[in-house]
């Protein structure tokens, strides 16, 4: 059997913290501000996991009410959603992701961010897919104000 879940996150933009997409450092001036380091990608990787899983979302697992996820590493989040997953009987088969973001770009990252997050699924990179794209203009992406994603996860049952 296979199962499938999305996930969706979005982080404004804030100052004095690195922008961290898919547990990779991206150059820009500004980060995402949030209760843990903001990884919006890896948020919604984590999201469409537990749905697929049905595990409720990130917010159940890692309440931004617990000063224990202050600032905590969504990659490490994201390893725990894991364990959580395999402990249920199922295995991570895919992930496919989409940034939605006016800038920086992520092009010259794609590869790194596929590396980090395959990693952390235990699945070769090459079934991870990470595509950006722009709000063209339109909406607080359009306007620069912070940054939304996409993700689809599938997971098998183990026999």
């Amino acid at each position: 059997m296979t199962l499938s879940g999305i996930g969706y996150d979005c982080h404004r933009f804030g100052s004095g913290r690195p922008l961290l997409i898919g547990g990779v450092e991206i150059p820009s001036e500004r980060g995402l501000a949030g209760h843990s380091d903001a990884d919006v990608l890896t948020h919604a990787v984590i999201d469409a996991l537990l749905g697929a899983a049905g595990l409720g979302d990130i917010g159940e697992h890692f309440p931004d009410t617990d000063e224990r996820w202050r600032g905590a590493d969504s990659i490490a989040l994201l390893g725990a959603v894991v364990e959580m997953v395999g402990a249920g009987g199922l295995r991570v088969l895919n992930v496919d992701c989409t940034v939605i973001m006016e800038a920086p770009k992520l092009a010259p990252h794609r590869h790194a961010i596929r590396e980090q997050i395959s990693l952390a699924l235990g699945i070769p990179a090459e079934r991870v897919n990470v595509k950006a794209t722009t709000g063209e203009g339109m909406g607080f992406v359009g306007r620069g104000e912070g940054v939304a994603a996409l993700a689809v996860a599938s997971l098998q049952a183990e026999a």
